[in-house]
């Protein structure tokens, strides 16, 4: 009896097995997290311009009389203070023509001693009568030409002695010698370039702008700059300078560009790139993970403010190196999905996340 109940509760239990089975809850599908981006502008839009960072103010430094240099003290990079002598003059002919006026202004001294005497004596025999009125006269224009004489005499030794001065070349203001011109024993003219000084202060960059298309740069045009030193950072600038013609040889137009924001830390000599907006309408870029083609046409995964994925067409244009332009299709407001669009699917809930794995919340980012 006892087999004959047995197969019968065999059935039975694998009834209320599948039955409890069927009650049990299915298992949550996971959230896919999703690296996000939002349309940058395309660098196609930005036309950019090596240069280098120069100081403000470069006056080139010459002395004032010619000669022989002899002696040259300081280096081309040397940091200089105001009135610090810089090179020197052989000093042997300015020291001679010193002394010659010296002498001279000596011998009009005696000599206007000499013409007063003679003329106090003359007044003084006219008044008794014994000289003529004429010979008093002549008395009297010899010592003022003695006199005029003197001052003339006076005033060329005060330009000798500038002179002897101007032999000692001296720094205007604080700076850096950017550049230097002579060598000891060099003989220099008057007014002829020794050293070139960057002046302590503002920065610029000096950029060199193409003959083509030169006419849609003007002064004041909003610009940005970045520093070699400082790839992930720019700087806001205006065109402060543009040349009016071009140079002989490379057929470019020199233009400086100023910064405007403050304080940049942007040293002497250091390589900057200057970045100007170009014509028409700047379309907006997506990196190149984010793009997918079916067909021939192009879309991208936009993520909506719930989160789903949105399949969008969108028509680009021609292919950078880490980006593509999006002509038509995308707003600057747009968020799509940067990278592994080729495992998702219309619909789909995502986590947005940024490029260092933190969540995104596109709602607060409208």
């Amino acid at each position: 009896m006892r087999s004959a109940v047995l197969p019968l509760a065999l059935p039975v239990s694998l009834v209320f097995l599948l039955a409890a089975c069927g009650h049990e809850e299915a298992t949550p599908t996971s959230v896919r997290p999703a690296m996000v981006v939002q349309p940058q502008p395309s660098a196609q839009a930005m036309d950019s311009y090596p240069g280098e960072v120069r100081a403000r103010y470069e006056p080139d430094l010459a002395f004032r009389i010619g000669g022989k240099v002899s002696k040259r003290l300081v280096e081309e990079g040397e940091r200089v203070k105001t009135n610090q002598p810089l090179a020197e003059l052989d000093p042997q002919d300015v020291r001679l023509q010193l002394e010659a006026t010296r002498a001279q202004v000596a011998a009009a001294e005696a000599n206007l001693s000499l013409v007063r005497a003679e003329r106090d004596r003359y007044k003084t025999l006219m008044d008794r009568q014994m000289v003529s009125r004429s010979q008093y006269d002549n008395s009297e224009n010899l010592y003022r030409a003695g006199e005029a004489r003197l001052k003339q005499i006076k005033a060329e030794h005060e330009v000798s002695s500038n002179q002897a001065g101007y032999a000692v070349l001296r720094a205007p203001q604080d700076g850096v010698v950017a550049k230097r011109a002579v060598e000891v024993g060099q003989v220099v003219s008057a007014g002829q370039t020794v050293f070139t000084l960057a002046t302590d202060g503002e920065r610029e960059v000096l950029i060199s702008l193409p003959e083509h298309g030169f006419g849609r740069f003007k002064i004041g045009q909003a610009v940005s700059v970045e520093l070699w030193s400082q790839p992930d950072q720019r700087f806001a600038g205006r065109i402060r300078e543009l040349s009016p013609a071009a140079d002989p040889k490379s057929r470019t137009f020199a233009a400086r560009v100023a910064f405007t924001g403050g304080k940049v830390p942007a040293e002497l000599g250091q390589s900057a790139r200057v970045f100007i907006q170009a014509d028409g309408v700047i379309p907006l870029s997506v990196p190149l993970s984010a793009l997918s083609a079916e067909n021939g046409a192009s879309y991208v995964w936009r993520v909506q403010p719930d989160n789903t994925l949105e399949r969008t067409p969108v028509r680009i244009g021609a292919f950078g190196e880490k980006t593509v332009p999006v002509l038509e299709g995308l707003t600057p407001t747009d968020w799509v999905v940067a990278a592994g669009v080729h495992v998702l699917h219309e619909g789909q809930q995502v986590r947005p996340v940024d490029r260092s794995n933190r969540v995104v919340n596109l709602a607060a980012k409208e």
